[in-house]
């Protein structure tokens, strides 16, 4: 089995979801995110476990906000449901990939001496 395919069933399995050609769409763009984020001289292939998991989640992230995500209002109440799930399965992605991702949040300005 491929990555992509790996990926695809782990998404199908944890999101119990259908697999559909949307979710394929997402599973690719998740791969090619992650991917490009990783650390110089390391693949996918060097991570696949965390990298496939990783991928998984953003794909299942990316279906929930496309789904879920609805805001109605009436009067002064309004209500939005769906907002924090993907959110959540985007950070724990970042979680378990942050040994092998490249640091984008250091910056060095230098020190005074």
């Amino acid at each position: 089995m491929d990555m992509e395919e790996e990926i695809l069933a782990l998404a199908v399995a944890l999101g119990q979801v259908s697999e559909s050609q949307q979710l394929r769409t997402l599973v690719r763009a998740a791969q090619l995110e992650w991917a490009g984020r990783l650390k110089e001289g390391v693949s996918p292939q060097d991570c696949a476990s965390a990298f496939c998991i990783a991928a998984a989640w953003t794909a299942l992230a990316g279906l929930e906000g496309v789904q879920t995500v609805a805001r109605f209002s009436a009067g002064d109440l309004t209500v939005e449901t769906g907002g924090s799930k993907p959110q959540n399965l985007r950070q724990m992605a970042e979680e378990v990939l942050r040994p092998y991702l490249r640091d984008v949040r250091f910056a060095f300005r230098g020190v005074r001496g």
